[in-house]
């Protein structure tokens, strides 16, 4: 068997809320690098919007999510996809009872956070703060994404995602004077749990894909964080695509990497959890400022949110070291 992973983050470029980066990781049959998953769950599972619950939608977040849209498409399939996850982690071959919903945005962190939930109390917006999600008990479709994952001999071995507070990434930016770094040390981290977590050394050929982190062409320092000190060759660094061999792992650093279904997947997850933390982020300022208008966090609206809270945060003793992304 081998290994098909996935990673992407969202919120690189906001002010205000949290960096989430999430890896996905599938064990397929045979060589990873000739499994198209859109194939193999075509039908159930489409890039495309979904008409009438036809099918789930899997994409580049971007595509899934809007203001406008609203959470829908984006929450369905993330739900859905770690229904499959629960059955694919368990070795469970369908039969049994149907696997248990996530209730709310704290369980959902404790399930495939790398952080402890306890380091979100370190701000106050999330600190004893939660919220209920829909029940996502298995639907049919979920069930059919589980079946043509049995059919195949496919399975989602894990879902594992970072969610970086603002502390933490100013320190990290600070540190080398770099967001592109920070970006990158931080990405390699969840790749080294994803990896460990589904037991990467243990199978036969791994192929990863990640999006490519800004302008960056070269890769080849990061890789330690997950390999050690394997020897890393590199095969090339390109505008487009940086691609390395690690003994029996592939890594594509790639633009577009969202045509995959497991970066994509990545893209989804990561959306999902920021977009549920800014809606934690904007009702404790509303709970205290009525009439304020919420914010997504990125630059513009963020210097005209903050500016709206300075009094209140002023009053609150809310340090912009928690509050304030500097870069």
């Amino acid at each position: 068997m081998g290994l098909l992973i996935g990673m992407d983050e969202a919120g690189y470029g906001p002010n205000l809320g949290p960096l989430v980066v999430s890896a996905t990781v599938w064990e397929v049959p045979g060589d990873p690098r000739k499994i198209d998953l859109w194939k193999t769950f075509a039908g159930v599972v489409e890039q495309s919007a979904p008409v009438d619950n036809s099918h789930i939608q899997i994409a580049d977040s971007k595509l899934v999510y809007t203001p406008a849209r609203g959470l829908g498409n984006l929450e369905a399939g993330v739900l859905s996809a770690l229904a499959v996850w629960r059955r694919g982690a368990t070795g469970d071959d369908g039969s049994g009872a149907l696997a248990r919903s996530t209730a709310s945005f704290r369980e959902l962190c404790h399930e495939i956070a790398i952080q402890p939930n306890e380091h979100l109390d370190n701000e106050p917006w999330f600190a004893g703060a939660d919220l209920p999600l829909p029940c996502s008990d298995e639907s049919v479709l979920s069930r059919s994404w589980i079946e043509r994952c049995l059919a195949h001999g496919v399975h989602l071995r894990a879902v594992c995602s970072d969610i970086v507070l603002t502390r933490r990434f100013n320190e990290h930016t600070r540190l080398h004077d770099s967001k592109g770094r920070a970006l990158s040390e931080i990405s390699m981290e969840v790749l080294r749990h994803a990896w460990q977590k589904a037991g990467g050394e243990d199978h036969k050929s791994v192929l990863i894909i990640a999006d490519k982190h800004g302008g960056r062409n070269c890769y080849h320092e990061f890789l330690p964080i997950v390999f050690g000190d394997r020897f890393i060759r590199c095969h090339k660094e390109s505008l487009d695509l940086s691609r390395y061999r690690v003994g029996h792992a592939e890594v594509r650093f790639e633009t577009r990497s969202e045509r995959h279904l497991p970066v994509a997947l990545a893209s989804m997850v990561s959306k999902y959890l920021r977009e549920l933390a800014m809606i934690l982020f904007n009702r404790f300022w509303t709970d205290r400022q009525p009439g304020l208008r919420t914010t997504a966090g990125y630059p513009g609206d963020s210097r005209r949110f903050k500016d709206d809270i300075l009094a209140l945060q002023s009053q609150l003793g809310i340090d912009d070291e928690i509050l304030w992304r500097e870069r």
